[in-house]
């Protein structure tokens, strides 16, 4: 699957999107949020506030249950301001 960063996640992370295979515990969005930051010093910065943290499933905005299991792209990114 391939994971997708944007804006600032992306530059804490250092880079913007990467493929990977989840690990068998990691089936839904707020398990992918609590796994990643064990990952290394990047993410754990760049995710250290989860909730303010926005997921898209295969390009549909997610809640923390929505299953991550048979996605092919899930794209992390903060909150989003309108202007």
């Amino acid at each position: 699957m391939k994971l997708v960063y944007f804006s600032w996640v992306k530059d804490r992370i250092g880079f913007g999107e990467e493929d990977i295979d989840l690990p068998g515990h990691v089936n839904t969005v707020a398990d992918l949020l609590a796994w990643l930051p064990g990952r290394g010093a990047n993410f754990a910065d760049a995710l250290a506030d989860p909730a303010i943290i926005r997921v898209a499933v295969d390009q549909e905005y997610s809640t923390p249950d929505a299953d991550v299991t048979k996605a092919s792209e899930i794209a992390l990114f903060p909150p989003v301001t309108g202007g």
